[in-house]
């Protein structure tokens, strides 16, 4: 049963900015950075946003609207609407479950690395081997682990309005700011230009299935989709607020935010490097270990490093208080217990979960799941595996158990008109399904080494 007394957004904006502010993580800032450096800038750049209004605009729309029409995060919102699909609601819960203790990690490291160019140090960060030296220690990261995790549990034990939201309110607009600045700074570096065009114009030679399987796994992992997250912003969301254009809204934030966080890193990286390979497909230590050097050398660097760690801090935050809310919200529902109870249990829960991909870089470096550090084995089975699942799942249940049709009531609330109710229903119905499939499949077969298309 829906509580009359849950919590809500106060509006429609408030709603748009927090689940934005969700949406727009370490995804955005980190991830979408180095997977457009990689996979020939422009050529992804159009694969991503064609992915975005198709797919990510469907599965969004899907499960907004099923957290709003049962009042319910995502355990108790698949239980309502059908009890044997209530396993979509579990995987909706253990997601989040498995990927904030990680996460949090993740958002240590970008807590000290904020500090540490703060502080004026910014030089320590640039150091060859720095970053590999401090995440092979036990004590530093983990303590860096734990005030990220007390500040993320801090916001969410405000509540919806007064801590989601208000954070969210707060957070996007510096975001956004920061994001810009930066990022027009870059572009005013000798052979930025260069680096720009090399980020915007599509380089076709590069498309392929591999391109496509990497856009379609940032696009779960950029969005917040697959997670629970969207369903129990959605059972927050008001009945008058208009669905589809909360979406679209969204949508463009979150697409926004990556762009211009690929503006502040690509062309910059690529002046630095002079184009070289190498450095432009660095992966995951492009943030870490590239951008620091690339500070380094430029006028005012420090200053630019640190507002860029702030920007990364508050990006991580807000996706982590997205998370840490998803688990909450499932246990409060299920149990009935406290906001503050629920979140400090919750808040140790990640503390201690977050251990062993924390030392999985030190002295547990030999535990080696599928020949993969811990942090990324965690990565591989929540992100690789079980998002696809959950995804797969929720668009057969919404196309051939609930019909398209309750979720385009549902959009449809107060006399508002789904303008793209038969394009969502072709992608719900038929494209979504396949595609989801086809990721699954190739990104298990790719991480185990079967093909690279």
């Amino acid at each position: 049963m829906e509580s009359k007394n849950r919590a809500n957004f106060s509006g429609k904006i408030g709603f748009i900015l927090a689940a934005a502010a969700s949406a727009v993580g370490l995804g955005n800032i980190w991830r979408f950075p180095y997977l457009a450096a990689e996979y020939g800038g422009g050529t992804f750049l159009i694969t991503y946003l064609i992915l975005a209004v198709t797919f990510g605009f469907s599965l969004m729309i899907t499960e907004i609207a099923i957290g709003r029409m049962t009042g319910q995060s995502a355990v108790g919102a698949f239980q309502k609407l059908n009890r044997k699909f209530t396993f979509c609601g579990v995987l909706g819960f253990l997601v989040p479950v498995i990927i904030t203790p990680y996460y949090s990690v993740i958002g240590g490291w970008v807590t000290k690395y904020m500090l540490i160019y703060i502080g004026g140090q910014g030089s320590r960060a640039a150091e060859e081997g720095f970053f590999g030296s401090y995440i092979s220690q036990i004590g530093q990261p983990l303590f860096w682990t734990i005030v990220f995790v007390a500040i993320t549990c801090i916001v969410v034990a405000a509540g919806v309005e007064k801590g989601i939201e208000k954070a969210s309110v707060i957070l996007m607009p510096i975001l956004i700011g920061l994001c810009l600045v930066i990022g027009i700074y870059g572009l005013t570096r000798p052979g930025a230009l260069e680096g720009l065009v090399y980020y915007v114009k599509p380089d076709f030679h590069k498309f392929s299935g591999k391109l496509i399987l990497a856009a379609l796994g940032q696009l779960f992992y950029s969005m917040s989709l697959a997670m629970g997250i969207m369903i129990t912003y959605g059972s927050y969301m008001k009945k008058e607020d208009h669905l589809e254009q909360s979406v679209r809204w969204i949508e463009v934030f979150d697409t926004l935010v990556a762009f211009l966080a690929g503006l502040m890193i690509v062309p910059s990286v690529y002046a630095f490097s002079g184009g070289n390979e190498e450095a432009m497909n660095s992966g995951p230590g492009l943030m870490f270990v590239t951008l620091p050097t690339v500070f380094e050398s430029m006028p005012a660097g420090h200053f630019i490093g640190a507002a860029f760690f702030i920007l990364v801090f508050f990006a991580a935050l807000t996706s982590a208080i997205s998370l840490t809310e998803a688990i909450s919200s499932v246990i409060m529902d299920k149990l009935k217990t406290g906001r503050l109870q629920t979140v400090t249990g919750v808040g140790v829960y990640l503390i201690l979960m977050a251990i062993p991909s924390s030392l999985g870089f030190g002295i547990w470096s030999g535990v080696t799941p599928l020949n993969m550090d811990l942090l990324t084995f965690f990565d591989f089975l929540s992100n690789t595996l079980m998002m696809p699942v959950l995804a797969f799942f929720t668009a057969l249940f919404a196309a051939y158990v609930i019909k398209p049709k309750a979720i385009i009531s549902e959009v449809e609330q107060n006399g508002v008109t789904f303008r793209a109710k038969k394009f969502y229903s072709v992608m719900i119905r038929f494209v979504a399904p396949v595609g989801i499939v086809a990721i699954l499949i190739s990104s298990i077969m790719a991480s185990m080494g079967v093909f690279s298309w």
